[in-house]
């Protein structure tokens, strides 16, 4: 399995040409989950898609393959991993208007999959917790199992 310390990210770069191609080929399924990932969160910590709570499903899923701001890329024996960040254009850019994800392509030859879109949960200084799906431009595009 792929992991943060057996897979090296490149640096964080615009997309090329490549990373268009997996983007379009995962996008569907990327409208689908993130979609499908609200609904069950607002069911219980609402605070994940907080940033988009006043946004139709269709306008937060509302980007294209022209959104795709940033890209870093890593390889392993089983083929490339992609990480992107994606402006919701519905959003106002200065605030939270970016989703992450990790996609998977075996090679040129194989359909590249939706692994995962990026959740956190992390502890703030009261021991409470701040939940975010929603990211902002200045937040880094790191490796994520969430």
């Amino acid at each position: 399995m792929a992991t943060a310390e057996t897979v090296e990210l490149g640096p964080p770069h615009e997309p090329k040409e490549e990373s268009f191609k997996l983007f379009e080929q995962v996008e569907p399924e990327l409208k689908k989950n993130l979609v499908h990932i609200r609904h069950e969160y607002n069911k219980h910590e609402p605070e994940y898609f907080a940033a988009a709570n006043h946004l139709s499903d269709a306008q937060l899923a509302g980007f294209t393959a022209d959104d795709l701001q940033e890209v870093r890329v890593g390889a392993s024996a089983y083929g490339i991993h992609v990480f992107g960040k994606v402006r919701i254009p519905a959003l106002p850019d200065e605030g939270p208007a970016y989703i992450q994800f990790r996609a998977f392509t075996g090679g040129p030859e194989d359909k590249a999959k939706l692994h995962i879109i990026h959740t956190e949960d992390k502890e703030d200084v009261d021991g409470g917790h701040i939940f975010r799906a929603i990211f902002t431009k200045a937040d880094p595009l790191e490796w994520f199992d969430t």
